[in-house]
């Protein structure tokens, strides 16, 4: 318990450091070179070919820059991308928000399973996920895209935030949403969301 709260200490510092520098204009050429990197796993122009790598493509710039900072300060954990995000800066961070943020998102691969996309539309429904990911799903502010995102990548994200393995920002909604989801649900509405156009 003592871990996670300096963990969540570490974090609210990382955010209140990054807020308080002095506003300036992202820069999104910087963020574009800075990106050389990503492609490698998230894809060109932010378009994951990877299985269980997410699409960056058209994310929102504050739910970027959150998730970066996260995984800075070990809050998100993953092995391949915090010593990546140690290694950047506040500015790094804006840049790269606003750069992927203006990237043209993925679209939906063609739905070979309609059923499986009801299924999942009415699970959508049921857990409320458009309150927060907006009607579209296209995620707002701190709220990320899944529209478009990779599907295996949905299951995985969503058994995540199930078992609490999956922590940081606004997290305690979709704990408590993937918490009392079926496995079967999970599925459906991953299909649905991946398909979305």
């Amino acid at each position: 318990m003592r871990r996670q709260f300096i963990s969540h200490a570490m974090v609210a510092a990382a955010l209140l450091a990054l807020g308080s520098l002095p506003a300036s204009a992202a820069d999104i050429a910087a963020g574009k070179a800075k990106a050389e990197v990503c492609a490698g796993c998230h894809g060109e122009n932010g378009i994951s070919q990877t299985e269980n790598i997410p699409s960056l493509a058209g994310q929102p710039d504050q739910f970027l820059q959150w998730q970066l900072v996260f995984f800075r300060a070990g809050s998100r954990k993953n092995e391949q991308m915090q010593p990546i995000a140690e290694e950047i800066s506040n500015e790094d961070i804006r840049n790269l928000g606003a750069y992927f943020s203006s990237l043209t998102p993925p679209k939906g691969p063609e739905d070979k399973d309609s059923d499986l996309s009801k299924k999942g539309a009415q699970v959508a429904v049921g857990r409320r996920c458009a309150s927060c990911h907006t009607d579209s799903f296209a995620g707002t502010k701190a709220v990320a895209r899944i529209a478009g995102q990779r599907e295996e990548y949905l299951v995985k994200a969503l058994h995540d935030y199930k078992a609490g393995q999956r922590v940081g920002g606004g997290v305690a909604a979709m704990a408590d949403v993937a918490y009392a989801m079926s496995d079967e649900e999970i599925t459906a509405v991953a299909h649905y969301l991946a398909h979305y156009k």
